[in-house]
């Protein structure tokens, strides 16, 4: 498998919400835009669709609950109570969707239900046993009286600042039809004060317009709470996350394991099994010219000598390459040593660690930086190369430069992407910076774990 430098790979990028434009940049300041962009407008309609809801869904669920706990002395108890928190469960999509169109929020499916076998009692054991049910059923309470919060601050703001802000466009509205000079600031029996000179209507307009620009900060601070709760309630455990990345990490495992063992088994049945079968054809003719032409059939021998050679080296190659006996007897630092000199570039090779890994892990660190050196000889057009390999608390470090073109990048189906995937696979890390024009520096974090007792 080879990297090809020069490869993109798009890293993805942040958008913020849907129809924003990528990399758009805005001539006024953010404070100054916030309340007339598109995202405060919809987070606005968020926490204002949020009240009717969470009643709706707090007034369900209490019901629900209250009347499954109730008929809990009779069977009857048990199928309500699952019934509502399937309905807590179907509500939380509801809200997964509008945070996804309104606050730009992702968030994946809880982990679904896990039934032994087929049948109503089944899906009520399930449903019960469920923690993204239960997790449901607490985000419908917790999310009305955080909803009303939200509601009351946020309309609240809203009106007095832009009332205010507009005032100098309607003043005129309350001498004419209001039987007062202007907004009534203080009053009692005996002494009023009117918001009603041209300088108080300036500074009531200031001041609305603080209120309309802090307006949208709070109000994005008041939603931050609700993605805080949408995410960690209506979306998958961390438990269940952890599940489905060690599933998806032991396909890569197994996918890459029998790639290997499909490359092994072409390289045996291309080149030493092939080298052997015309081996033994000319030691059969050999064997046949002893008698009759001792001269031919040395010769033919001393050719079938050369053969065995050249196939006991495509021996060699292939066992270091399923794992050489350098890196078992010697560990990672004689077989980096190994694996430099036969780049085209010179390499300085330095590993500091003060035991070794183990053996899994090491393996995975040497094949890196086989395959991170042999895209150099290949394809960097590099005139020299380092490789470092260090111990950081509870990680394995590698770090490989050199000063080649640069413009490596880790795209679809690249080297480097089958390399990260490989890391990735056993909770590694592997991080490429390398600008059009070089140098480039390939960090790999692999987990520690020490060597056994082989």
């Amino acid at each position: 498998m080879s990297t090809e430098y020069g490869q993109g790979y798009g890293l993805p990028t942040e958008s913020g919400y849907p129809g924003h434009a990528e990399g758009r940049r805005h001539r006024m300041p953010a404070a100054l835009r916030a309340p007339v962009e598109g995202r405060t407008w919809r987070e606005l309609g968020y926490v204002l669709l949020s009240l009717p809801i969470s009643v709706l869904l707090f007034t369900y669920a209490i019901t629900m609950v209250s009347l499954g706990a109730g008929l809990l002395v009779t069977f009857l108890g048990v199928p309500v109570l699952a019934a509502a928190l399937a309905g807590c469960r179907g509500f939380g999509a509801v809200e997964r969707a509008r945070a996804r169109g309104l606050l730009g929020l992702e968030v994946a499916e809880p982990e679904p239900l896990r039934m032994k076998r087929q049948g109503f009692m089944a899906w009520i054991g399930a449903v019960l046993k469920s923690g993204a049910s239960w997790r449901a059923l607490l985000y419908a309470v917790l999310q009305l009286p955080w909803a009303v919060l939200s509601f009351v601050v946020t309309v609240t703001l809203w009106s007095v600042g832009w009332t205010l802000v507009t005032y100098p466009l309607w003043f005129w509205v309350l001498p004419a039809y209001g039987a007062q000079p202007g907004i009534q600031l203080y009053g009692d029996e005996h002494h009023q004060i009117y918001l009603d000179n041209p300088f108080e209507i300036t500074v009531t307009a200031g001041v609305g317009l603080l209120f309309t620009l802090a307006t949208p900060w709070i109000v994005r601070a008041l939603t931050t709470v609700d993605r805080v709760m949408v995410h960690g309630l209506l979306g998958p455990s961390r438990l269940a996350t952890r599940v489905v990345e060690l599933e998806s990490d032991r396909g890569v495992v197994v996918d890459t394991a029998a790639a290997d063992l499909r490359r092994i088994e072409r390289d045996l049945h291309d080149g030493a099994q092939a080298r052997l079968v015309a081996l033994a054809m000319d030691l059969g003719l050999a064997k046949e010219k002893l008698r009759e032409d001792p001269q031919v059939a040395a010769r033919m021998v001393d050719e079938a000598h050369g053969e065995v050679k050249t196939a006991l080296q495509e021996l060699r190659d292939l066992a270091r390459g399923i794992h050489p006996a350098v890196l078992t007897d010697r560990g990672l630092d004689a077989a980096l040593s190994s694996v430099a000199s036969r780049c085209t570039v010179p390499v300085r090779v330095e590993v500091d660690l003060t035991e070794r890994p183990a053996p899994a892990i090491e393996g995975i660190a040497y094949f890196t930086v086989s395959e991170l050196l042999q895209n150099i000889s290949k394809h960097s057009r590099a005139t020299w190369a380092a490789v470092e390999v260090w111990r950081t608390e509870n990680r394995l470090m590698l770090q490989v430069v050199d000063n080649g073109v640069g413009g490596a990048e880790v795209s679809e189906g690249s080297g480097l992407a089958g390399l990260a995937e490989r890391l990735d696979a056993v909770d590694g890390i592997l991080v490429v910076d390398s600008p059009a024009g070089g140098p480039t520096r390939v960090t790999a974090e692999l987990p520690w774990r020490a060597e056994r007792a082989r």
